[in-house]
């Protein structure tokens, strides 16, 4: 059973044309654990979460990581899963792994967290491959500076290999790059964090736990006030019954 291959990105090389064969299985997991240590898998979390939130609104933007991403038609046995990835100009819906020849291109972009035993792919083997897919931008993070140093790292696609983007470290010892594909800046913290700043708005992107705890302090607020508003009506009818009488 075949079907046809979808055009590919204007922004990615394209791939062999062939056909697609769907009676070909590919695997949603591979057996690997998610990270390695809790300082990778919460970089790794929050990374995800802070930019599905920032691109909720947008319907051609999806957001993922973990994810098995197959980049050679009709071989289930190459891959790669980063562990957080963008794409624009895409349909956004759940999915198991991502098939890069059926979804119509490769990541925009790619982010790495280091590992004892994932840093030294992420810098050679893996950059080979992300250049090959045609993903805009690669960055890579190590949480606990043991591996990177600095300890992020940001490369933009050019003429097939990747060039260095620049990095400042100011004041407060927040060292940033900006994405140009994200359009914010990707931060490494003096204590070991990965954030998102959005330049154009001076905001911070928040982590799921940051935004939940501001969503309950806005209901509290919201109940607080419109509780004041009630004893001031009560007071005010009290007022005016006293008036009357």
């Amino acid at each position: 059973m075949t079907a046809e291959r979808m055009p590919p990105s204007t922004k990615h090389p394209p791939y062999n044309l062939k056909e697609d064969n769907l009676s070909i299985v590919y695997p949603d997991s591979d057996g690997e654990p998610m990270a390695e240590n809790d300082s990778q898998l919460t970089a790794m979390l929050d990374a995800i979460s802070m930019l599905r939130e920032w691109f909720d609104d947008r319907e051609d933007v999806y957001a993922g990581g973990d994810m098995l991403i197959y980049y050679h038609m009709n071989d289930n046995e190459t891959r790669v899963a980063p562990d957080v990835f963008v794409v624009f100009g895409t349909e956004k819906y759940k999915r198991n792994s991502w098939i890069v020849w059926r979804e119509g291109k490769a990541p925009d972009i790619v982010m790495e967290l280091a590992s004892g035993s994932t840093w030294r792919r992420d810098m050679r083997e893996k950059r080979d491959i992300y250049a090959e897919m045609g993903v805009t931008e690669y960055w890579r993070f190590d949480p606990t500076s043991n591996y990177f140093n600095p300890p992020l790292v940001g490369e933009r696609l050019a003429d097939g290999d990747y060039t260095a983007v620049s990095l400042e470290t100011d004041d407060d010892g927040i060292m940033r790059g900006h994405s140009d594909v994200l359009d914010l800046d990707i931060c490494a913290l003096p204590d070991g964090e990965l954030r998102f700043y959005d330049p154009a708005s001076g905001q911070w992107l928040r982590t799921h736990h940051e935004e939940s705890t501001a969503r309950q302090e806005a209901e509290a607020a919201l109940q607080a006030a419109e509780e004041e508003l009630r004893l001031l009506r009560e007071q005010l009818r009290s007022y005016q019954a006293d008036d009357q009488a």
